[in-house]
């Protein structure tokens, strides 16, 4: 007779997981609750502490990212404004 291997969501996963590290309960207590094996919770936790690192970088990036696009904005439209000065200074110079 053979095991069926239950399959859990990502979200479910988290949640778990989330749980565990609120340290409101055991990782016993949360096993029990949840009827999974306390290494496979383990595991979870070991997995979600690791990917972390890369999704804060990635957060870190973006607001880089965005960051720069907004400085090439604001430097595109100060040099549009200097010329504008420029332009007027050396009318009023002529006249």
């Amino acid at each position: 007779m053979s095991v069926i291997r239950k399959r859990y969501s990502s979200q479910f996963k988290a949640q778990v997981v989330q749980e565990l590290l609120t340290g409101e309960q055991t990782l016993g207590q949360i096993a029990a609750k949840y009827n999974i094996h306390p290494n496979v919770i383990t595991k979870w936790r070991k997995a979600a502490l690791g990917a972390m690192p890369d999704a804060i970088d990635e957060q870190t990036q973006k607001a880089v990212n965005a960051l720069k696009a907004q400085h090439k904005k604001e430097k595109e439209l100060l040099y549009a404004q200097i010329g504008r000065l420029t332009a007027q200074l050396n009318w009023l110079k002529k006249s």
